[in-house]
């Protein structure tokens, strides 16, 4: 049963999501992308660091035929307090054999929980001193037992793709997102594979070598049965499997285009190269690497959420790998602005209007968990939702805020000034804030303050009179904006219709009640505070959508009565919302509840009819419905209604056509 993406969650981690019964929390796993974007995290990831990686020299041999990896690592750290011993992260399916000192003096290690190694030296660890250690490890990469991520396969052997993504730990690792290391890895696979890395590379028959001499993120391998590379530039590769081989062109066009626009707008990043990589479905629908956006081959496609998601990958070649976040409490400013560029780059392509609707969604992913500060994230399990909605979506917000704030101009150099400073580093939020002031030349506490510091969003009331000028002067209108939020500080937009022309004015809003006078030579009819969505705000409308989306995740988390809940909040804020009826119909479905599921897709009919797919869709699930009661003569009128809507939206019109022709029957596994 293919159920159409909600209007309200077109943001990436739902992008092309389909529920079909509720098939768990693993589908869940697999299927939310950026719920796991870029952030896939054991537990471990919070505990402070006890070692600081600077750099690898990794040899591979590959073996799909058997899933088998077999490697060995030399990895230089720092120490950053005395301590006994020294923890690393390691793919629970790896098996270490060994680990040594440079001098080959043998070192005591043991398996610890989460997918760690504890290797204890002879002697205690000196803080500041450097070490190098070599481990020797092996192991069957078949599924995503041992991941560090639990249900999920970051690192695996085998045809016709096997993948080796940083957050699969298929190496020893520590300070996952902020350690910054060199590497020099070789690869080892069979005749018949091509294998991408990051950084220079030297080929021979059956062996590669990757050379990445910059400090960052070069820990993810992939190797597949390509077929050959589609250049879309001599720069530009696109890299598929034969199933999807005829996107690759038009794919690659639209990397050209993405990769260009970013280059004007932020600067020539580390690499000119790019390597566009097909991954499995099984896996994150996309990673990053240096020179290397991977994408999963359902997702190489020529719509525009395929290409929005395109953006977001290709974005952290310099958010990410130019510049990345010193601790997770900053990992917004990667995320966030990586968000923020898929929806800049969504601006100019398709204007306006395109990132209003985007932004709107973005808003009620930012709200929908927004109970502590932007820079405590790092106390949330990375892989959470909450952490996702964070860092990339309020993250995003941010940067939109400020760009309202400073202007286009200042905002613009900003964010290169972050790119040229802090080149190849980490960067902190507070390194942010001084960087923002100096560029801008404005004071802007009040808006970090509330904005990274602070928590909510403001709900805006406006009140105002209309008074005629003498002498044939116009209209004079005094008013006054009100909202909830004591220490709110920044400009707000307005929008007068008058009987002439439309005027903007910009009004410095400060505390809960701002005054205002606009002159205006029509009379004024309407006022609207923010039109172009610059601020993130509460309104009855945000809060249907943020209940929305969390009972969308809830369902895809496998949690229905959590799910209902939160629709049926949705429905008290607007009793006429036809989305909340249409997911109610969807969770009652699922549970076989088919008549309360009738009656919450007739609910849907009679609504506000907002999104407009909600009524092809409600006909075609109320014929299915009948169809599984063996109330055929029922069913066929509810399709034919669908398809007098004359709309397409997710194929509902080819579905109903189908089962006009042929009965809908569930699913023995629905």
């Amino acid at each position: 049963m293919k159920i159409p993406i909600s209007d309200y969650c077109r943001d990436l981690r739902f992008l092309s999501f389909r529920v079909s019964g509720l098939r768990g929390a693993k589908l869940w796993k697999r299927s939310i992308l950026p719920l796991l974007f870029f952030l896939a995290a054991p537990l471990v990831a919070q505990q402070k660091p006890l070692v600081e990686i600077s750099g690898y020299t990794i040899d591979a041999q590959l073996s799909p035929a058997d899933h088998k990896l077999s490697a060995t690592a030399s990895v230089t750290f720092t120490v950053l307090d005395n301590s006994d011993n020294a923890i690393f992260e390691l793919h629970g399916a790896l098996k270490v054999e060994k680990v040594t000192d440079t001098t080959g003096k043998a070192l005591t290690g043991e398996r610890g929980p989460n997918a760690t190694v504890i290797v204890t030296p002879a002697s205690p660890l000196v803080k500041g001193q450097q070490y190098t250690w070599v481990f020797t490890y092996d192991g069957a990469l078949q599924d995503e037992t041992g991941s560090p991520v639990e249900g999920l396969k970051l690192a695996y052997v085998g045809d016709p793709i096997s993948y080796l993504l940083y957050p699969g730990r298929w190496f020893p690792m520590s300070g996952f997102l902020t350690d910054r290391f060199t590497a020099d890895i070789h690869v080892k696979v069979p005749a018949g594979y091509r294998v991408i890395g990051s950084g220079a590379t030297t080929s021979t028959s059956g062996e590669y070598d990757f050379h990445w001499a910059k400090s960052g993120f070069p820990g993810t391998i992939i190797a597949g049965k390509f077929a050959p590379p589609v250049a879309a530039a001599p720069n530009i590769h696109i890299y598929t499997t034969e199933a999807h081989k005829q996107f690759a062109q038009d794919y690659g066009q639209a990397a050209l285009r993405e990769f260009a626009y970013f280059t004007s707008t932020f600067g020539v990043p580390d690499s000119t190269q790019l390597n566009v990589v097909e991954l499995p479905d099984d896996t994150v629908h996309v990673w990053w690497a240096p020179e290397i956006a991977a994408v999963a081959g359902s997702y190489i496609g020529s719509n525009i959420n395929s290409y929005r998601l395109l953006a977001n990958t290709i974005a952290h070649q310099w958010w990410g790998c130019q510049v990345s976040p010193a601790t997770l409490n900053d990992e917004w400013l990667e995320n966030g602005m990586s968000r923020y560029a898929e929806l800049m780059y969504l601006e100019d392509q398709a204007g306006r209007n395109a990132m209003n609707t985007a932004i709107q969604d973005v808003s009620a992913s930012a709200l929908a968990y927004d109970t502590i500060p932007l820079t405590s994230a790092g106390r949330l399990a990375p892989f959470s939702p909450q952490f996702q909605a964070m860092t990339l979506d309020k993250g995003a917000m941010v940067f939109h805020m400020l760009r309202w704030e400073v202007g286009q101009d200042s905002f613009l150099k900003i964010l290169r000034a972050v790119l040229t400073q802090y080149k190849d580093q980490s960067v902190k939020t507070s390194d942010f804030e001084k960087l923002a002031e100096a560029q801008s030349q404005q004071q802007l506490t009040p808006f970090f303050a509330q904005w990274l510091d602070g928590t909510g969003a403001p709900q805006f009331t406006n009140k105002y009179a209309v008074y005629r000028l003498g002498n044939n002067k116009g209209f004079r209108t005094i008013g006054e904006i009100q909202q909830d939020l004591d220490l709110f500080n920044m400009p707000v937009e307005l929008r007068i219709e008058t009987d002439g022309k439309t005027e903007e004015r910009r009004v410095d809003v400060v505390g809960s009640d701002s005054q205002f006078v606009v002159d205006t030579f029509g009379r004024p009819r309407h006022i609207t505070i923010d039109p172009d969505n610059w601020i993130l705000k509460n309104s009855t409308d945000m809060q249907v959508r943020v209940h929305i989306l969390k009972g969308q995740n809830l369902v895809a988390a496998g949690d229905l009565t959590g799910a209902l809940a939160e629709y049926q909040q949705a429905l008290k804020v607007n009793p006429n919302s036809s989305l909340a009826s249409y997911r109610i119909g969807e969770v009652l479905f699922t549970m076989r509840n088919y008549q309360a599921s009738i009656n919450a897709y007739r609910d849907a009919l009679r609504g506000d009819d907002d999104p407009k797919w909600t009524e092809v869709w409600s006909h075609i699930q109320i014929g299915k419905i009948f169809d599984v009661t063996g109330q055929r003569d029922r069913a066929i009128p509810e399709y034919r209604q669908a398809l007098q809507t004359n709309d397409n939206t997710g194929g509902a019109l080819n579905e109903a056509r189908r089962y006009l022709q042929t009965p809908y029957k569930r699913p023995d596994n629905e």
